[in-house]
């Protein structure tokens, strides 16, 4: 059809251009793309592209012949409102390679988009089957929603196989009609929960795709390849030729013939063949002109070694994210820049990027950590614990490649069975805890998350990329996601031995076999700190046990139905190595099914791993882990039955309370202006949770004592009379409050306490509740996780303690569920000490509807419930404070972008 539809002659001036549906994409080929709105000065990059495409390509979209762009043409093309008439463009670099746009028409007023918007696009020929069609309609159709369009419809031929296939896939409801070779398709473009499941698997696969390019180099160039030994430079150059990269290594270097032996070139833009991956070891200073080279060249990867970027204040802040825009806007990811490096085991790449002079051997875990400072140690601890890696990446300061990018790789990558996690910071915590979430669901993710710093002298202290955080809501966030969290590497290393080598346990009935009795106690007390369970009496199996006698009784023990898990400890005699043992041991529980610990304590010290090693010396990953205390194995496997338990239970479903009204919620907050805070008056704050199917008390306010009897009667007694002032109001010893008023005399007396203390002469008279336990319900927005939902028990000690519950959203039935009974006085719901529980089914019905409030009003910035009485009856929500303002930058909420 043609390009260009009637605009309407009342169609309103031009508005800002809407510099926030710019975004950089992943392409399904893993290389990166930019989009952004059209403008008038595109039109000679416009033509330029007209004339790039196919003739073949110019009739599927324009159902006709098509060889030129009038100048009528060109400016209706390029000269847009950005509301009715939308258009975005795909750059790789400087030239445009992809348009898509929709144009709808203006109501009666001149202002409202009405009826379906026509969509369609156009991609280069040889960029084609690369998912930007898919990309556009995603952004599209978010950009249409924001303005007001609910439809779309297109006309495509049906010879458009491709095009048909982009709108048959994206996850809509789709109405076809066919008539004269073409289809006419139209369809809500409100996200359903299909479109939204297509979306992100769309997003796995095309950031999976784009780390498996830079762990699967076919050619690697080094860019400040040294002679000097003392020079990062040299020392990866020697590090990928020591691990004998599978393909070509090119040193660059103007001043050398060859490095290393190997013949050097002057600069990247030299080397006569491609380059997939460029290490780079120069001076930040000499970065840019190093980025200008491999753009020319069409470098696809990088890897900045070079410090001085954001680690270096202000300034280096600004480069680094020039560095990131260059690099994105030509295809390109970037690791770094302050990174260790990247590498990867596997027999066919055998890729040693990185500063760390040896590798762990290959094995199943991936392992990314933030801090390029501490890789080399982290590496070394590996190499040393036996355990071997499948991939590593060091990110530095994340300009681009991120951990939520190695964990789309991760799901999907069959070399990987565990994942290892180093974090300093969070980028975007709303994705870490989806994709992680999706994970953990096959592989199990060990965290370690440093800076857990929570006085403010100490975070004033600390470099800009890192922000003090709290700690319970760190837990929070990798509770909810299914992350196993550890407090430091040894830690880490210890789970990840036993999950590599291990299968996973099944319940937490543990078996102790030793050949100590008194060792067998250090197991039990371990395992009842880890509130596992003691299977039976813990055997001993005698001091000189013999190999064949030790083997016999683990087995005996692993065979038991009623055993999940072993802890095996042995002493061996001073003439006894413990060599034949350890074999014996490993012969024993091999095909047992069941995860297995040891710890074998050598006579002169603590000696763990190196006593199951293979006969050669070096790690034996089928044998049976083993760790130099007994408390340090019955941690590993308390961790382990932990995440089992999580892995087995249901995750939940996201579900949509019934009586919600967000057409009413939505006009309520669109009252004001969306660009300031405002709390919300009484009347507002009513109505909008009563949108979602929340009531209050009843409750008025009076402003005189003989007001106070009247509102007191028309309520009927008892009633609550409350200070105004919330200071008063919410005071802990009750000083803003007097309850169970239920005589004249009493609210009259009420008020004029409540006048006195607070000097104001009004006061809230509010039906009295029904018997229940205190909680509080508080919605915030977090900069660092992101929206979180909170519960506790109201009063001193629970604010003193810090007793809350966090769970940042959106929150599944098993989340909900989980919220209410987390707090350490949650007992008190239950029925403690005789007391009528509470409906813990009402409270969880509650914080599924605040759940759905704040993920349908991101304007509502914080909101708060306190009290609300749960009782055998249900609850009932005495008091309420919203706050709405500019809603916080949701971008994993909408269509796929890079962060």
């Amino acid at each position: 059809m043609d390009e260009a539809l009637a605009v309407d002659a009342a169609a309103p001036p031009e508005p800002d251009y809407p510099r926030h549906w710019e975004a950089d994409v992943v392409a399904s080929d893993g290389g990166v793309v930019h989009l952004r709105p059209i403008l008038p000065g595109d039109a000679d990059a416009v033509v330029a592209f007209h004339a790039r495409l196919s003739e073949w390509t110019r009739y599927l979209r324009y159902f006709g012949p098509y060889p030129y762009l009038s100048p009528r043409d060109l400016e209706r093309f390029t000269v847009v409102d950005h509301n009715a008439r939308v258009a975005l463009v795909a750059q790789l670099g400087e030239e445009i390679i992809a348009v898509g746009r929709y144009e709808g028409t203006y109501g009666p007023d001149g202002t409202e988009v009405v009826g379906p918007a026509e969509v369609a696009f156009v991609v280069q020929d040889d960029h084609q089957s690369r998912g930007l069609g898919s990309i556009l309609l995603e952004h599209l159709a978010a950009a249409g929603r924001e303005r007001g369009v609910r439809r779309f419809e297109a006309e495509v031929l049906a010879e458009n196989s491709q095009m048909v296939r982009v709108f048959r896939d994206a996850g809509y409801q789709i109405s076809r009609r066919f008539a004269d070779g073409v289809l006419h398709l139209e369809f809500d473009i409100d996200p359903t929960e299909r479109s939204m499941e297509v979306r992100d698997a769309r997003e796995q696969r095309a950031e999976a795709r784009s780390v498996h390019n830079l762990l699967h180099p076919r050619s690697v160039a080094v860019i400040g390849a040294s002679t000097d030994p003392g020079k990062i430079g040299h020392a990866v150059l020697l590090h990928l030729l020591r691990c004998n990269f599978a393909g070509p290594v090119y040193p660059v270097n103007p001043q050398e013939r060859s490095v290393r032996g190997v013949r050097a070139y002057p600069a990247v833009t030299d080397i006569p063949d491609e380059v997939d991956l460029a290490v780079v070891a120069v001076p930040a200073a000499g970065v840019g002109d190093v980025m200008g080279s491999c753009l020319t060249k069409g470098v696809k990867a990088l890897v900045v070694l070079s410090a001085g970027f954001a680690d270096a204040g202000p300034d280096g802040v600004s480069a680094q994210r020039r560095l990131a825009d260059n690099a994105r806007a030509h295809g390109m990811r970037v690791v770094g820049p302050n990174a260790l490096g990247v590498a990867n085991t596997a027999a066919q790449v055998r890729l040693n990027a990185t500063l760390a002079p040896t590798l762990p051997a290959a094995g199943r875990v991936g392992f990314f950590s933030q801090s390029g400072a501490l890789g080399i140690t982290l590496l070394a601890a590996a190499t040393e614990r036996g355990l071997g890696l499948s991939t590593f990446v060091s990110a530095g300061n994340r300009a681009d490649v991120s951990g939520n990018d190695v964990l789309q790789y991760w799901q999907t990558d069959p070399a990987t069975d565990v994942v290892l996690l180093y974090l300093e910071s969070f980028g975007n915590p709303r994705k870490f805890a989806r994709l992680a979430r999706r994970l953990a669901r096959t592989k199990p993710i060990i965290a370690v998350k440093s800076g857990r710093w929570t006085d403010a002298p100490a975070a004033e202290a600390l470099p800009a990329p890192i922000a003090p955080v709290d700690e319970t809501r760190v837990q929070a966030l990798f509770e909810h996601s299914g992350v196993i969290r550890v407090q430091n590497v040894t830690q880490m290393f210890d789970t990840a031995l036993l999950l590599a080598t291990q299968p996973l346990p099944t319940g937490g009935r543990v078996a102790v076999v030793s050949n100590s009795t008194a060792l067998n106690l250090l197991v039990v007390d371990a395992l009842n700190g880890e509130d596992l369970v003691v299977t039976g009496n813990p055997v001993d199996a005698g001091t000189a046990v013999s190999p064949e006698d030790l083997a016999a009784a683990v087995g005996a023990a692993g065979r038991a139905d009623d055993v999940d898990a072993l802890v095996v400890v042995f002493v061996p005699p001073l003439a006894i190595s413990g060599t034949a043992h350890a074999v014996a041991l490993r012969q024993a529980v091999s095909g047992l099914g069941k995860p297995v610990v040891t710890t074998f304590l050598a006579t002169q010290g603590i000696v763990g791993e190196p006593a199951l090693r293979g006969p050669d010396g070096q790690p034996d990953h089928r044998a049976v882990p083993s760790y130099p205390t007994p408390e340090r194995a019955v941690a590993a496997l308390g961790r382990a039955v932990r995440y089992s338990r999580w892995r087995s239970a249901p995750p939940g479903e996201m579900v949509r309370p019934p009586g919600i009204d967000v057409q009413g919620a939505r006009a309520l907050v669109d009252r004001h202006d969306g660009k300031v805070e405002h709390v919300l008056d009484d009347d507002e704050h009513v109505a909008l949770l009563r949108c979602y199917g929340i009531e209050m008390l009843p409750f008025r306010r009076a402003h005189s004592a003989a007001e106070t009897v009247a509102v007191a009667t028309e309520l009927g007694f008892p009633v609550a009379i409350k200070a105004t002032v919330p200071q008063w109001r919410h005071r802990v010893d009750g000083a803003g409050v007097r309850l169970t008023v239920t005589t004249h005399q009493g609210a009259r007396q009420a008020f004029a306490d409540l006048a006195r203390v607070s000097g104001h002469d009004e006061v809230y008279v509010q039906r009295m509740g029904p018997p229940g336990t205190s909680c509080v319900f508080a919605l915030l927005d977090d900069p660092t996780f992101g929206s979180l939902l909170s519960f506790g028990l109201s009063g001193m000690a629970s604010d003193l303690l810090g007793d809350r519950a966090y769970r940042p959203l959106p929150l599944s039935t098993v989340d909900a569920a989980e919220l209410v009974r987390e707090p350490r006085a949650a007992p008190l719901l239950s029925g403690y000490r005789g007391e009528p529980p509470a409906r813990l089914d009402a409270l969880e019905d509650l914080a599924l509807r605040l759940n759905r409030l704040a993920e349908d009003l991101p304007e509502v910035r914080s909101l708060v419930l306190d009290p609300v009485l749960a009782g055998p009856d249900g609850v009932a929500v005495s008091s309420s404070r919203v706050v709405i303002g500019p809603p916080p930058t949701r971008e994993d909420a909408g269509p796929r972008r890079l962060q």
